[in-house]
């Protein structure tokens, strides 16, 4: 569209198309059906095309009635925190990373990946993600009580949603004073993704909460576009490697260049490692050779209910004080 000699501007557009009989009889409902094929265009790249098929009417209704049932899970307590055990070089435990976990009442146990997305796309990761962070700084604070527990961490993943809230930061300073938890003991999981999107914003929030003690862990490293100046003005202390890079670094060929070019980084910047998906002892045994400190992954243990966790947390602490001389 020409406006005038120096001004053009370009339209594309998202089409939705519903037929009749096939899609609908009723005008209202054709009209819904191809308002739907309009969104499932615009949600597949947009300036397209597309049709309206029943699977999308499913699709639709199921995702409504999980949001609702999610809404009702978090005011029925539904919810639980798992834990996943992060361990150093010999096994000892240092921590863990808390893992959300969701318990329909008639569903059963339903996969984050089915409604992480959910809760992002509705806004319900906003208190959900609060809900886990007191959930974490409360028990940090019985870890807090026993000697032999008092210097475990947890990490915590935030959502990008969750952390763009104007008073995120606050909610975090909050919820550790009204638990008591120490904050040093708190970790923080960012995305490369949400590190790099409103870059002063996400510095500010950091260091807010750094000043008050609250570290922070950029998740998944290696796997997005992170610049060497990003990782540089982010007050970050640990780099997660991603497990895609420890899958195969103890084949020929595999990732074993890549992981010590980030171990290189770390060191250079000051920063703990942390290497996820640590399932097999050669993986392990090659991440040692690169001096990598801190691992989780199956190898060690899965993540586990609250109960099964401080099991397996009293067991990996006995067995390290037997062996100690």
């Amino acid at each position: 569209l020409r406006l005038d000699d120096r001004h053009e501007i370009t339209i594309t557009p998202s089409i939705g198309i519903s037929l009749f009989p096939d899609h609908a009889q009723v005008p209202t409902d054709l009209l819904k059906r191809a308002d739907l094929a309009m969104y499932q265009a615009k949600s597949a790249g947009r300036n397209q095309a597309c049709a309206f098929d029943p699977a999308m009417q499913a699709r639709l209704e199921e995702s409504t009635a999980l949001t609702a049932a999610l809404h009702q899970g978090l005011q029925n307590d539904e919810f639980s925190l798992h834990f996943q055990p992060q361990v150093d070089a010999q096994g000892h435990p240092l921590g863990a990373e808390v893992l959300l976990r969701w318990k329909h009442p008639q569903q059963g146990l339903i996969p984050p990946s089915r409604f992480i997305p959910l809760a992002e796309s509705s806004g319900l990761i906003v208190p959900i993600g609060h809900w886990v962070l007191r959930q974490a700084c409360m028990q940090l604070k019985v870890w807090e009580a026993e000697r032999h527990t008092e210097r475990l961490e947890l990490a915590v993943n935030v959502s990008a949603r969750q952390f763009r809230q104007p008073d995120f930061a606050m909610q975090v300073v909050q919820a550790l004073q009204e638990t008591g938890a120490n904050p040093s003991r708190l970790v923080l999981e960012l995305t490369e993704s949400l590190a790099r999107e409103d870059l002063d914003d996400t510095t500010t929030k950091m260091e807010l909460l750094r000043s008050h003690g609250i570290r922070f862990a950029l998740d998944d490293f290696g796997t997005g576009f992170s610049s060497l100046s990003v990782l540089r003005q982010l007050p970050l202390q640990v780099l997660k490697i991603d497990g895609s890079f420890v899958r195969d670094i103890a084949s020929h060929g595999g990732s074993a260049p890549i992981v010590s070019t980030i171990m290189g980084l770390a060191r250079d910047l000051g920063l703990q490692v942390v290497a996820e998906g640590v399932e097999t002892f050669a993986q392990h045994q090659a991440l040692r050779t690169q001096q990598c400190p801190c691992f989780q992954g199956y190898l060690f243990s899965r993540p586990l209910p609250l109960a099964e966790f401080d099991n397996w947390l009293h067991a990996s602490i006995s067995l390290a004080t037997r062996d100690q001389p």
